[in-house]
């Protein structure tokens, strides 16, 4: 993670009132979804690279996504919503974090509030807010507190008082949250158990600061939300760690990382490619052979477009094993989706690495000149990998089928 410099001067942003929006497409299918996911994502490649060395926040981007209906691609059948299959999901990322991964990861933590609402709302909860997301509505989130988790959980409690809860507290981090109709905050409960409140945007007492600094990953707009002395309904009230006991929480979440980092690691591949062949077009005649000719360059963008394409199979496998867990919920089978993403979140996380670093190593001096903005790819890779860190996939995996230890359901994999 990036440091929030406390030092610097930052633009204070704070929605005053709730966003304007029409009413969003409904999808249908999973096809749908792809297609609509390919169709903006070729709109949204044309201006990543401004965007990312400008760090033009994608509110347009974000309105024609949402609108389009792929916030709402998992929302259940019996709710009105398409309800696609995760290995959808993760294609769906995949496609829009190859244009830019910072738009993906904006509707992160979005696709992990669908699925928490729809386990652990009640029947009004989830009548209300996934009919909103239905509608257009998005969720940004604000999770992580000042200076970590402590020992016994949030630092954040979230209380009962005056016929609803009341919430204060300070939180880093907050993809999404700039751009959110409603918030999502994780604190406590009286018993010490995760707890989720949602505040909708404008609502008093919370402040939204664009502070978020990164080489990478730089329009997420992943900043600083104040909650003062905030209150809120029953309604906006979830006991979210049902959702990780007894469902696949874990496994939705990074399944979406999963996909950023797939999407990351086409788009550095294809980079590369594209770059050999313009330089070698636009190259006159000369005694030193064109890149395109270079067996070794052939044989390095073998070996990477092979390792991509072998982690995106284990990426469609792990959104599988999610859609077999949820058609048999058990603790084995919570355990064999963790296992499958963490498997396949490890093999995206060093492809997209590696092609980010491969790029310039293979096509050349000329490619690092700041006008091709090419190095985006590698600082997007290197700042997105470690928002869900790789160096617990191979032990959780590891120890699960020598030791037949399941990951733990709350923790990382």
């Amino acid at each position: 993670m990036t440091a929030h410099a406390s030092d610097i001067a930052f633009e204070e942003t704070a929605r005053v009132t709730p966003r304007v929006y029409s009413p969003a497409h409904i999808l249908k299918s999973d096809d749908e979804a792809l297609r609509t996911a390919q169709s903006l994502a070729e709109r949204f490649a044309l201006d990543a690279a401004r965007r990312d060395s400008e760090r033009i926040l994608p509110f347009a981007e974000l309105d024609a996504c949402s609108g389009a209906g792929l916030w709402a691609m998992t929302v259940p059948r019996e709710y009105g919503g398409a309800q696609v299959s995760y290995a959808t999901v993760a294609r769906v990322f995949a496609i829009l974090a190859e244009a830019d991964p910072s738009i993906a990861q904006i509707q992160q933590n979005h696709n992990s509030a669908v699925f928490w609402i729809w386990k652990t709302g009640n029947a009004q909860q989830r009548s209300f807010f996934l009919g909103e997301i239905l509608g257009g509505a998005r969720f940004g989130n604000a999770n992580v507190d000042v200076g970590g988790r402590l020992p016994s959980g949030s630092a954040m409690t979230i209380t009962p008082e005056r016929g609803g809860f009341r919430l204060s507290g300070t939180k880093l981090y907050s993809t999404g949250a700039l751009f959110a109709d409603y918030v999502s905050t994780i604190g406590q409960d009286q018993e010490g158990r995760r707890t989720v409140a949602v505040v909708p945007a404008g609502h008093p007492g919370m402040k939204i600061i664009d502070d978020w600094q990164s080489f990478g990953q730089k329009t997420t707009a992943s900043g600083t939300v104040i909650f003062e002395d905030v209150w809120v309904p029953p309604l906006n009230v979830l006991p979210i760690h049902q959702s990780y006991t007894l469902w696949p929480q874990n496994a939705v979440t990074q399944i979406s990382h999963v996909g950023i980092d797939a999407g990351i690691a086409r788009a550095a591949i294809d980079a590369t490619i594209a770059f050999i062949r313009e330089r070698d077009a636009a190259s006159s005649p000369s005694a030193i052979p064109p890149l395109g000719a270079d067996p070794y360059v052939i044989h390095e963008l073998g070996e990477l477009t092979t390792r991509l394409h072998a982690a995106e199979a284990m990426m469609d496998r792990a959104g599988r094993e999610i859609d077999r867990c949820l058609a048999d919920t058990g603790p084995n089978s919570i355990a064999a989706a963790s296992i499958a993403v963490a498997q396949a979140k490890a093999l995206t996380t060093e492809i997209a690495i590696e092609a980010g670093s491969k790029l310039f190593e293979l096509a050349g001096t000329r490619s690092t000149h700041p006008s091709f903005n090419l190095d985006r790819h590698w600082r997007n890779a290197r700042v997105h990998t470690v928002h869900d860190p790789v160096r617990w996939k191979y032990a959780a995996v590891g120890n699960f089928y020598l030791n037949g230890v399941r990951p733990s359901p709350t923790g990382q994999t």
